[in-house]
């Protein structure tokens, strides 16, 4: 699963509210389905620009993500790249797009079962399970200092 940090967490909540609260959601468009939502929050591009720059290259996300090349200058590729500089890997973004992975489902229990990737609603539901989980991995990693019973009666 993606590396959890607070860019990429934060990302996600905000494709995901943006999605909830209205934003134009295609799930055909490659800058407004499911991926290209959090491409937008990820980089400085646009949803016109990302769908522009993956015409450029054949197939939907699975498919240039598969095909992700990190040395050519191909716009498409820029866009895959910075966003795993965020965090993602190559399957986050596949398993986004078809809303695959099998631990942010198991954590929605009986909803989990009947999500549908080209649904908005479902799309919400999986992007905060998605996000509340790397939120749990990252806090999962704090480790604060012990402090002593005596120290705390002091302060």
């Amino acid at each position: 699963m993606a590396r959890a940090n607070i860019k990429l967490i934060d990302a996600i909540r905000k494709a995901a509210k943006k999605i909830e609260d209205g934003s134009n959601y295609q799930w055909g468009h490659m800058g407004g389905c499911n991926c290209g939502h959090l491409a937008q929050e990820l980089t400085q591009f646009s949803k016109r620009e990302i769908h522009e720059y993956a015409m450029r290259k054949s197939g939907d996300w699975t498919e240039q993500v598969n095909d992700f090349c990190g040395i050519t200058e191909m716009p498409m590729d820029e866009i895959i790249s910075s966003m795993m500089e965020s965090g993602l890997e190559r399957n986050d973004m596949i398993e986004l797009e078809r809303l695959k992975n099998h631990e942010v489902r198991k954590v929605l229990g009986e909803k989990g079962i009947q999500l549908r990737h080209n649904v908005k609603e479902d799309v919400v539901l999986y992007m905060k399970a998605w996000a509340d989980l790397l939120e749990e991995e990252l806090l999962d990693k704090v480790k604060l200092p012990q402090v002593e019973k005596s120290e705390l009666q002091e302060a």
